[in-house]
């Protein structure tokens, strides 16, 4: 026979695994949240297989404040993503804590308030990037050339479904 307080430890331990499930990861250089959004703050990166200049090059990023995502840190270097999965170690001298967003829908109309019968006041082409001012929950204001506005999330690549930005 069981003991009661067996019993409760066990379903104790099973009911809190999801909410250990659930706790966000942490970097063990920077202590910021794994995985985490970035932009590229230099004109080209490089992408290695591995943490060190002693690698070899796999993906060139050339197009300053890309979004991406890192998943990874080891020293001075972060491993990264694009929106398409390519990426590798990016040493983190060529990483901003910057903001941006690639839109994922051409055409896409830019609210002057989040909600989608305000106003548009831009439309944006698939692959635009722009700067991320504000999320909240289902929309983001972003900047890009001169306009500022409110598009849908799920519309951009660069800040999770839950992500809240002030």
């Amino acid at each position: 026979m069981v003991k009661p307080y067996r019993m409760f430890c066990a379903v104790a331990i099973v009911a809190a695994l999801p909410f250990a499930a659930m706790a966000q990861d942490r970097g063990p250089v920077t202590n910021l949240p794994l995985p985490r959004f970035v932009s590229m703050k230099a004109a080209e990166g490089y992408a290695r297989r591995g943490p060190s200049r002693t690698h070899r090059i796999d993906w060139i990023f050339r197009k300053r404040d890309t979004p991406l995502e890192i998943t990874a840190e080891h020293g001075h270097w972060r491993r990264v993503r694009d929106r398409d999965g390519a990426g590798g170690w990016m040493h983190y001298s060529l990483l901003s804590g910057v903001r941006t967003a690639l839109v994922e829908q051409d055409m896409l109309q830019m609210h002057i308030n989040p909600d989608p019968k305000s106003l548009v006041a831009a439309q944006l082409e698939l692959g635009v990037i722009a700067r991320i001012a504000e999320c909240i929950p289902g929309w983001c204001e972003l900047e890009v050339g001169g306009y500022d506005g409110w598009v849908p999330k799920s519309a951009i690549w660069g800040v999770g479904a839950d992500e809240i930005l002030e």
